[in-house]
């Protein structure tokens, strides 16, 4: 069985979905409805500390949803790869989260409690979600003047585990104390600075924080699943697609798909640089399998369109790192049949195939170039980039299906 999340839109169909999506919605707006959100003079007051029930629940929900994201990764039943996190752009973010936070200081609301409060028939909250509508018109109108700027210092999935370099486990705890730390701190600034400075807090509220941080000790004892773990647990079905050759595709197939505008392609060459300067294919970009894990925190940036291809001299390593980019959630990855070898015997003319005559066969010769070379000329050779118009009748099996992978989503702010 696979790991969460469910393929909802398989499950319930493309409209069936939106059922469960409306569901949660509700469930959310009842939540911030409960804990009072829906007024302005609640939410402001967490800015002059006499109510800290914004820093409360938010950091509750945070809490929560990473204990239970991380527990359950860590027993195999949810895939934390296939979960959408906003790529970092840190100056933007910054600047952004600083307007964002003098809006919320001004108008008493941020844009998803407006919502909440216009849905409770709150006039304050209408004329803030207003004021987010043109925000919204404004920025997408004015943005091209700042683009460069808006797309610049991108980490892109960086979360607290890279910025510090340790274990989840480690950052669980950490986030789970600090969490406690700040709800201890608001409990003091109630006392202090609310209207009712003899407030009593309920005395169950020590045994939720122990609780917070068994689980968090827990989740830091079982740890992550390794890619190894992963692969095995997918190897019954995915190590069948190797062997019908279902995810092998034919040089032909990965022609047309380069002048397909409905597809954004990316070649991965995870050849040596000797070999990828030697020949490679147009447009293929060069990955050393040592920097992997870069290169799949990037793929999994990319829209549900993209089709990736592994590309070797032949299969034998394109194919170890299919196993661990497929393992690692990635979704729409390929390996092109016969690699490199088969790409050149496909497309190459009897004048190429006489200047780079084939090698001598010898052992264990497996996943070399089998044509010479004499100079590094890379993708500067007719083969490596054929006119799609002279093959348009050679046939191929068409594989590349491709599947929907995670879909970003927004959030309260």
């Amino acid at each position: 069985m696979a790991p969460f999340p469910l393929p909802l839109e398989s499950l319930l169909g493309h409209w069936g979905q939106y059922i469960i999506y409306f569901g949660i919605g509700i469930l959310f707006g009842w939540v911030l409805e409960t804990a009072g959100f829906s007024r302005s003079s609640k939410l402001a007051a967490q800015f002059y500390l006499k109510d800290m029930t914004v820093l409360k629940v938010m950091f509750t929900g945070i809490v929560v949803a990473m204990l239970f994201i991380f527990l359950t990764s860590g027993l195999g039943l949810l895939d934390y790869n296939v979960i959408w996190v906003n790529p970092t752009y840190l100056w933007p973010g910054i600047v952004g989260g600083l307007i964002m936070g003098f809006g919320f200081i001004i108008g008493g609301f941020c844009p998803g409690t407006s919502i909440v409060a216009t849905a409770t028939g709150k006039i304050d909250g209408l004329i803030f979600l207003a004021g987010c509508l043109f925000g919204i018109f404004a920025f997408g109108e004015t943005v091209g003047l700042y683009e460069s700027w808006w797309n610049s210092s991108y980490l892109g999935r960086f979360t607290l585990m890279d910025m510090f370099n340790t274990s989840n486990g480690v950052i669980v705890v950490g986030v789970v104390v600090l969490a406690l730390g700040a709800f201890a701190f608001a409990e003091v600034m109630e006392r202090t600075f609310g209207k009712n400075s003899g407030i009593r807090f309920p005395r169950w509220r020590f045994a939720t924080a122990a609780g917070g941080i068994t689980l968090a000790l827990i989740v830091a004892a079982i740890g992550q699943p390794t890619t190894a773990d992963k692969w095995a647990r997918l190897e019954n079905t995915k190590g069948q697609e190797l062997t019908d050759r279902a995810v092998q595709i034919e040089p032909a197939e990965l022609l047309s798909l380069k002048y397909d505008d409905n597809i954004k392609l990316v070649m991965l060459d995870v050849r040596s640089e000797a070999d990828y300067n030697r020949f490679h294919i147009a447009d293929a970009q060069h990955l050393d399998p040592r920097d992997i894990s870069a290169a799949i925190k990037d793929l999994h940036l990319n829209p549900s369109n993209t089709a990736v291809v592994l590309i070797s001299n032949d299969e034998a390593a394109a194919t170890d790192v299919w196993k661990i980019l497929v393992a690692e959630a990635v979704p729409n990855v390929y390996i092109l049949g016969g690699g490199v070898n088969q790409w050149i015997t496909t497309f190459a003319d009897d004048q190429f195939k006489q200047d780079h005559p084939l090698l001598a066969k010898v052992n264990n010769n497996a996943d070399r170039l089998d044509f010479s070379f004499a100079a590094a000329l890379g993708s500067r050779y007719t083969a490596a980039d054929p006119n799609p118009e002279a093959f348009a009748e050679l046939p191929f099996e068409k594989k590349v299906k491709l599947a929907v992978g995670r879909v970003a989503k927004g959030g309260c702010g």
